[in-house]
């Protein structure tokens, strides 16, 4: 858990540094359908960064949550020992 930890800390660092690097960065325009948004490269960057985190917790959590009942199912069964 603590090799995951500093992993996610290297990853905020290293975005926040790209973030101050680029802040600089001209508007560009994002044109989705019908919508077209101008804004800055920084915010694109790290709403892009955002989402892509909230979808792979969205995808990783129930995952994680159903081995840990299995874990503990299993475990229940199982004679403890002193």
């Amino acid at each position: 858990m603590k090799v995951f930890l500093w992993i996610a800390y290297l990853i905020v660092i290293a975005v926040a540094i790209f973030a101050v690097q680029n802040s600089d960065a001209p508007i560009i325009t994002i044109k989705l359908l019908f919508w077209r948004f101008e804004t800055s490269l920084v915010y694109t960057i790290l709403g892009s960064i955002g989402l892509g985190i909230s979808f792979t917790l969205l995808f990783w959590i129930p995952r994680a949550l159903r081995a840990s009942f299995r874990s503990k199912k299993s475990n229940q069964g199982l004679p403890s020992t002193p």
